[in-house]
């Protein structure tokens, strides 16, 4: 495929919506909806415009997509493509099946789509042909992906060595992903971390998993991972799951965009908004 020079500057400005100038960003996922309950995210356009401030982009299924479109407005736009859904009950675990396409994203404005992509799941066959095949249309539409690698599945901690998450992102930029986002190594330090994002082509950003409940150990990590090479943070109900929401993505901003020392950022929590 030949790419033009009007694809390049389409992709660049759906780019620029999530990367400042210092090349980081910070991504609120809202997306948990279909996936979990959500508590914290009964007013998400009442949330969205308490975090614009601080936040560069959003993760958005879409019916929050359509339903807070005024919101978003001004702010990088991700769609998500896929339904993942941990095991429940006698349910079992079938991992991420994509429901919409690349295009669905364009008609909502979407300055990017996301799908996750499990490495050594029990369908690893079919998620990386479904993440393959959406490539593959955002390729045309000079759209960017940003795949979701975890090994195995979702909640799965013990199973996100150094070794399970380094593949997994190594896979998810070789299938083509232009953003990988993914869990730091259980464990581990920055180093470990800085030798899978060194291997990997493309921008990393690390997630942030289930609340955490300490303020201390999210600011610890992100600093650790940003330390590492991490291009940013996808951080959602360690933000809207907290009682100051703003505070937690101010804080994130901080230390991703102003280089902010993970104690900067926990005493900036008590600083008035």
């Amino acid at each position: 495929m030949v790419v033009s020079m009007q694809s390049d500057e389409t992709f660049q400005t759906h780019w620029n919506q999530f990367f400042r100038e210092d090349g980081r960003t910070v991504i609120v996922p809202i997306d948990h909806g279909t996936a979990i309950p959500v508590p914290g995210l009964e007013s998400p356009a009442a949330l969205v415009r308490d975090l614009n401030r601080f936040a560069d982009g959003y993760v958005v299924n879409l019916g929050i997509g359509r339903a807070c479109g005024d919101a978003l407005e001004g702010k990088g736009v991700c769609f998500r493509t896929d339904v993942y859904k941990p095991a429940y009950g006698d349910n079992p675990d079938a991992g991420s099946y994509r429901v919409f396409t690349a295009d669905d994203g364009i008609d909502i404005g979407a300055n990017a789509v996301m799908n996750m992509l499990y490495t050594h799941h029990a369908q690893e066959e079919r998620i990386l042909r479904e993440c393959a095949s959406l490539i593959s249309e955002c390729m045309d539409l000079a759209l960017p992906v940003i795949l979701e690698t975890l090994p195995f599945g979702i909640g799965r901690p013990d199973d996100y060595t150094v070794e399970n998450i380094g593949f997994a992102v190594r896979c998810a930029a070789e299938l083509g992903a232009d953003v990988v986002k993914t869990a730091f190594p259980t464990g581990a330090g920055a180093d470990a971390f800085a030798a899978i994002i060194d291997a990997c082509p493309v921008p990393v950003v690390v997630l942030g998993g289930a609340a955490m409940g300490d303020d201390a150990a999210l600011f610890d990590m992100v600093r650790a991972a940003v330390d590492a090479g991490a291009a940013g943070v996808a951080v959602g109900r360690n933000v809207w799951q907290h009682a100051e929401p703003a505070k937690v993505a101010r804080s994130l901003a901080a230390i991703v965009h102003e280089d902010a020392s993970a104690e900067a950022a926990l005493k900036r929590m008590a600083d008035a908004i």
